[in-house]
């Protein structure tokens, strides 16, 4: 590490809901995230592959549940933003499905070498699928 502390990847990232229910059926039903665990009125967690995918209630989050072993209080307004990583090819079969699954493509891209389409969550939080390559990530 040539004498400098550096993390290697992202293990969990976190988005902000207002209905954890609506949710957690779009990213399980839809986009095909494996349920982990829940509390009810709090958050629902998702695996993506070998990583994690938090889904938070902003209100809930912002006040400390209360146990010693609990995290800070945290959150986020309004829309954030994840991008989910798939092989190239696989874009289009990703935009038929969402289109077949009533959901709105809201913009195509070609960046660096890559392609994306980004598209909204029941939140509003505004997610993209993509090819590593818009970021010059081999697939």
């Amino acid at each position: 590490m040539n004498g400098r502390m550096s993390v290697s990847e992202v293990l969990e990232s976190a988005l902000y809901v207002s209905d954890l229910q609506a949710a957690e059926k779009f990213y399980t039903k839809i986009l095909g995230l494996t349920f982990y665990s829940r509390m009810e009125g709090r958050h629902v967690f998702l695996r993506c592959g070998d990583r994690m995918v938090l889904l938070f209630d902003a209100e809930a989050t912002a006040v400390s549940a209360g146990g010693p072993g609990d995290p800070p209080t945290h959150g986020a307004r309004g829309e954030g933003h994840l991008a989910f990583a798939v092989k190239d090819r696989e874009i289009d079969q990703w935009k038929r499905h969402l289109v077949e699954n009533g959901v709105e493509i809201e913009k195509e891209l070609r960046p660096r070498g890559g392609r994306s389409i980004y598209f909204r969550d029941p939140s509003q939080n505004c997610l993209e699928i993509a090819s590593p390559g818009i970021w010059g990530i081999p697939e």
